[in-house]
């Protein structure tokens, strides 16, 4: 029945800062980018490997999201990567606070996580 994951959806705080931080730092590439005047908001549609996209949203007056302690809903967003030490240190390079590296219980992985300019978790998981 499902093929995959299309995209996920995030709406942020700052469209400028956003889309520095997914561009430039996560060096994900733009599909496209579109400013719808009637909602005064920004979509910005971005490339991940494999086929996947985030779709990064500017709203005004958007209502926070809680996070910590956990939250119901959805919980982060993982992205599948071959080093996460070697991803860690790039984060840390360029200004990204990331948590200790852990190594997930039940499959051995190493995995960890930091967080995009609006609070959103994202986790660096080791896939190979």
């Amino acid at each position: 029945m499902f093929k995959s994951i299309h995209h996920a959806a995030i709406i942020c705080s700052d469209y400028p800062v956003s889309k520095h931080f997914y561009t430039e730092v996560l060096q994900l590439e733009i599909i496209a980018e579109n400013y719808r005047a009637d909602r005064d908001s920004f979509k910005l549609d971005l490339k991940l490997p494999k086929g996947g996209q985030i779709e990064l949203f500017s709203f005004t007056n958007s209502p926070p999201r809680p996070s910590y302690p956990e939250a119901l809903g959805l919980r982060h967003l993982a992205f599948c990567v071959d080093s996460v030490e070697k991803v860690r240190q790039y984060l840390l390079d360029n200004g990204i606070e990331v948590e200790p590296v852990r190594v997930d219980e039940f499959t051995d992985k190493k995995f960890t996580f930091f967080n995009d300019p609006d609070g959103l978790p994202l986790e660096l998981y080791q896939c190979s």
